[in-house]
């Protein structure tokens, strides 16, 4: 049998222009990805996304557009599954009240659950896709800087 795991990420852009990004750490590798993580049995894929940002960030947010979905095969860094991955552009309903960091893994607080993770808030235009570890993240940055000019934010 084979496996798909479904994901959900949110980009999320603050008022000054820039993104949150997740720095972390499980299982022994270290990664750079957009907030947000894997559906569960049952749930829809705006719940979930609802649900990774508050365990994640302790934020509420909504959800604005939709931005890219996997179209191509993507093995999972961790297990034998294929991974399909959906991004939002979604816009935070309460303040963004994480400790951010300015250097890459910058691991501080305490590990949950075996896995580090720590945030950062970019400029658009500093971003670069080289930055972000896995291709569907990559791919799905640069779908959001085609339409980030039409977008108001």
């Amino acid at each position: 049998m084979f496996l798909f795991n479904v994901r959900v990420y949110g980009i999320l852009i603050n008022e000054h222009g820039e993104v949150l990004i997740s720095d972390e750490r499980t299982e022994n590798v270290s990664f750079t990805k957009f907030p947000g993580g894997g559906l569960e049995y049952g749930e829809g894929l705006i719940d979930a996304l609802k649900r990774e940002f508050m365990e994640e960030t302790g934020m509420e947010i909504e959800v604005l557009q939709h931005i890219y979905t996997t179209d191509f095969y993507e093995k999972s860094s961790f297990n034998e599954s294929q991974i399909i991955s959906i991004y939002y552009l979604v816009r935070n309903l309460t303040q963004i009240n994480l400790n951010i960091r300015t250097v890459c893994f910058d691991f501080t607080e305490k590990s949950i659950e075996g896995k580090l993770q720590a945030f950062r808030l970019i400029p658009i235009k500093k971003l670069q896709e080289k930055e972000l570890t896995f291709k569907t993240d990559k791919v799905a940055w640069v779908e959001f800087l085609k339409i980030a000019d039409k977008i108001q934010l």
